[in-house]
C-alpha cells in the first residue's frame, strides 16, 4: 500500500515538473512548487515558455518523422526522443537554439525510428519509479529534481549540491527498469563558512 501511494505521488509529481505548464498554473501547487524551487519566479516561467515554445516550433517544422521532449530548467535544454536522420536532428537543436532566453542545449536525440506508444509509457512508468524512490530519500528533495526517461535512459536536471545529485543519481540507478542515469544537474557551489564576527 504504502509503495502504490508513493508511485501516485510521483506520478503527481511527474505531472507537475515534466513541464505541464497548464497542469501546474492553477491554484496552491504551482505557488507551492515555485516555492520549493531553487529557480527564481521569473527562470521557472521563462524555462515553461521555453518548453512550449520550442515544441512549438518543431510542430511547425516537422510533420513526422520526430519525437521530440524538450526540457527546460534554469534556461538550460536538454532533448530527448528521436529524429529520422542526423540533419533533422541537428536542424531540431537550431530550432531550440533560437529560442529567447536558452543559454545551453543539451540534445542527446537518437537517430532512429520514432518510439512506440508503448515503449513511451514504459519510460513514464520508470519515471513515476523513480520519483517515488526519491521521496523515500531524505537526502535530497524529490522536488529539486526533475526526471526525464527516455529508451529506459534516466536523465536528472535540477540545481543541486554534488551530494545531492550523487544521491539522486545512486537512487535512480538502482531503480528497476532503469538502463542508464546521466546526470545534466548545475552544481550549487559551496559557499565558504562565514567568518565570524568581531567584536
Amino acid at each position: 500500500m504504502k509503495n502504490l501511494l508513493s508511485i501516485a505521488l510521483a506520478l503527481l509529481l511527474c505531472a507537475s515538473l515534466s513541464g505541464c505548464f497548464p497542469v501546474v498554473a492553477v491554484g496552491f501547487g504551482a505557488g507551492a512548487l515555485m516555492a520549493a524551487d531553487r529557480r527564481d519566479n521569473a527562470t521557472y516561467l521563462a524555462d515553461e515558455e521555453i518548453e512550449l515554445k520550442s515544441l512549438g516550433r518543431i510542430s511547425d517544422a516537422f510533420k513526422d518523422g520526430v519525437h521530440v521532449n524538450v526540457t527546460s530548467f534554469n534556461r538550460r535544454v536538454l532533448l530527448t526522443g528521436e529524429a529520422f536522420d542526423a540533419a533533422a536532428r541537428a536542424r531540431v537543436e537550431e530550432i531550440v537554439r533560437s529560442v529567447a532566453n536558452v543559454r545551453e542545449v543539451q540534445n542527446e536525440i537518437a537517430v532512429a525510428k520514432v518510439s512506440s506508444v508503448a515503449a513511451r509509457g514504459n519510460d513514464t512508468y520508470i519515471t513515476a519509479k523513480v520519483k517515488a524512490r526519491f521521496l523515500d530519500d531524505t537526502r535530497f528533495g524529490a522536488y529539486r529534481v526533475k526526471v526525464v526517461t527516455e529508451a529506459r535512459t534516466v536523465y536528472l536536471m535540477g540545481l543541486v549540491s554534488h551530494q545531492e545529485g550523487d544521491a539522486a543519481a545512486e537512487v535512480a540507478a538502482g531503480t528497476s527498469g532503469v538502463a542508464k542515469v546521466v546526470k545534466v544537474f548545475e552544481t550549487l557551489e559551496k559557499k565558504p563558512p562565514a567568518e565570524p564576527a568581531r567584536r
